[in-house]
């Protein structure tokens, strides 16, 4: 085999030359697949100086590749945030690659992101040579990101962050670890001190916002949403420790995360009030609106965003319910307090199934023969923790979650049956037993399908059967009160007004009503009562007698308008001999108090009926 051309004037090997070839092919590939890539590529000496770039490289810094060599790497590339610790890795051999997201600098001074990754280039000992970048321009995936993240982080129609932001700014500034505070008596009232740092919330709703939508519709409804929250986020978000937000239709929270107590909270509820009460020019409308917040403020520390939150959401209902257009500060023993509401209202059904309440009776006596003529049923709640709760305590609750329907149907049927048992002890005197109905229990079932069952499973004739609504119930709008009623008056069951008197007073009404009886108020009974006030301020005799002699007029006005549409009345609250008297004098029929017997067990009112057996026998 011939020998090639000579190398330095010695021949070199065909074999060599072949290889020597192959090498300058292969690096000319390479070179041109560096110079040619579509990613920027770029080699980089151990003191961080550029040796060698390629032309994407050097567009996408929107320099040339002879301006690049020799320059700092840190003049292209922020060195802000650079993980040495995983480069120190690479160097050490641990990892292969490292990848990072890195800003680089353009010469017309706008960023470019670009993903990077790094790679070593060792020499023979595999010590660390030159280090290989690549480099990808990712500006458009990042500012798609960025919009998608706005997107989900903001209100599309107010522009304003949204309750995911709210919560997400909420968080961090409960993990804020502690931090310097003002002394006590600084910059603040109630709630300064050294207990850490502070955060507090305003969380507000418009008051009638529905009622613009419906007059107005929807389209003036959204303007003036997005009106309102310019209006807030002009006026209250003006550094960074404030973050006004959007958390669901008409709802707006204005979060403070240096807060100095609670007075700085109230004083900022204020001025929220303030600038809302100002009218809003709206497409050719002008709409005045106000709004009530509820408004939290405590230290970090005691407490967690989702109790923050809350408390601030119940507030903001208790400024609803006390009248509206108003600011109200949390108050623990208020929110105790509805705290047990909740755990009640939502532990109603339940107790139902576990067999938790009873039924207690109070005796409905004549006034003019001393008889018991029948009882009224009261549900009793035996609670495992609160003990004994009366109607009042969860009777509202169960109209305002739907659980007086079933609550109602037992205690209906309960009754039922113990009146039946009356009437098997004691058929002479056809006992009857009175229950109360509420509306809800019309409205949200069919209560005459209820009846029939009850009267038909205990065998309790209709006629020892009364009924009780209130008289705002009764004559209140819509006409399946009256159908439903009427149906049970056809049926042979007494209809009572409960409370009359309170409600609508209707009188004329009466007499198109399926109605067999009315019972007073206990506020008109007042004026029986014993000259001799139990308690409290004394009130002048002459004052005293004249509001006697009024009661004892209304009283009998409204006995005798009864007796003429052929109605009994029943007096309610009866507490003495003495006002058991003067009502019966007014021809009121029968009446109930703790003059004749407080409510207790069904065998308190047998007894009653035993003893009044003994007395006709032995006469």
């Amino acid at each position: 085999m011939a020998d090639g051309p000579g190398v330095n004037g010695r021949p070199v090997p065909e074999a060599d030359e072949r290889e020597l070839a192959a090498l300058r092919a292969s690096e000319s590939r390479l070179r041109a697949a560096f110079s040619d890539a579509g990613i920027g590529m770029a080699l980089i000496d151990p003191e961080d100086r550029i040796i060698e770039v390629n032309p994407a490289f050097a567009a996408l810094t929107g320099r040339t590749v002879d301006e690049l060599v020799r320059t700092h790497i840190h003049e292209i590339v922020d060195p802000e945030g650079m993980p040495r610790r995983l480069f120190r890795a690479l160097v050490h051999g641990e990892h292969d690659r490292l990848r990072v997201e890195k800003q680089l600098k353009h010469r017309a001074g706008r960023t470019v992101w670009s993903k990077v990754t790094v790679s070593l280039i060792r020499d023979a000992e595999g010590g660390p040579l030159y280090t290989l970048a690549l480099v990808e321009d990712i500006t458009e995936q990042r500012r798609l990101g960025d919009r998608l993240e706005y997107q989900a982080l903001h209100d599309p129609l107010t522009r304003l962050p949204n309750r995911t932001y709210f919560f997400e700014r909420l968080d961090a500034a409960c993990l804020t670890p502690d931090r310097a505070t003002e002394p006590l008596g600084v910059g603040g009232g109630a709630g300064t001190g050294t207990d850490g740092p502070r955060i507090g919330v305003c969380y507000l709703d418009l008051d009638g916002f529905a009622a613009i939508n419906e007059a107005l519709g929807h389209h003036i409804g959204d303007q003036l949403l997005i009106a309102v929250a310019t209006r807030l986020r002009r006026g209250f978000s003006a550094h960074g420790a404030r973050l006004v937000a959007r958390m669901g239709g008409d709802e707006f929270a204005v979060l403070v995360t240096d807060s100095r107590g609670s007075d700085q909270l109230t004083d900022l509820a204020a001025r929220i009030l303030d600038a809302l009460e100002r009218p809003f020019d709206v497409a050719g409308h002008r709409l005045v609106v106000t709004a009530s917040v509820g408004v939290v403020e405590r230290s970090v520390h005691e407490t967690t965003p989702t109790d923050l939150v809350k408390d601030a959401d119940a507030t903001l209902y208790w400024s609803k319910a006390d009248g509206r257009a108003r600011w109200t500060l949390y108050d623990p023993d208020r929110g105790a307090h509805q705290l047990t509401r909740q755990l009640l209202a939502t532990a109603l059904r339940p107790a139902l199934e576990r067999g938790e309440f009873t039924v207690e009776y109070q005796p409905l006596v004549g006034l003019a023969d001393g008889a018991v003529h029948g009882a009224e049923a009261l549900v009793r709640w035996r609670h495992p923790r609160y003990g004994t709760l009366s109607p009042d305590r969860f009777i509202p609750l169960a109209e305002e979650s739907g659980a007086i329907v079933p609550l109602g149907k037992w205690v209906l049927e309960e009754s039922c049956r113990q009146a039946r048992r009356w009437l098997t002890e004691f058929p002479e005197t056809e006992t009857f037993v009175s229950v109360n109905l509420a509306a809800r229990q019309i409205w949200d079932s069919d209560v005459v399908a209820d009846v029939a069952q009850a009267l038909e499973r205990t065998g309790l004739p209709a006629r020892l059967l009364q009924l009780e609504i209130t008289e705002s119930a009764l004559l209140g709008p819509g006409g399946r009160p009256l159908q439903a009623l009427q149906a049970l008056a056809d049926m042979g069951v007494r209809i009572a007004i409960d409370d009359f008197g309170t409600g609508y007073s209707n009188l004329a009404y009466l007499s198109r009503l399926p109605v067999h009886v009315l019972k007073l108020d206990g506020t008109f009974i007042e004026g029986f009562r014993d000259p001799a006030p139990s308690g409290g301020r004394p009130e002048l005799p002459e004052l005293r007698s004249r509001r006697s002699d009024a009661d004892e007029q209304i009283v009998g006005a409204m006995v005798q308008l009864a007796h003429t549409l052929g109605l009994t009345v029943t007096a309610e609250g009866i507490e003495s001999a003495a006002q058991a008297e003067r009502l019966r004098l007014t021809g009121c029929d029968t009446a109930q108090g703790w003059y004749f017997a407080r409510p207790g067990e069904a065998e308190l009112v047998a007894a009653i009926l035993r003893d009044g057996r003994e007395d006709r026998g032995g006469r």
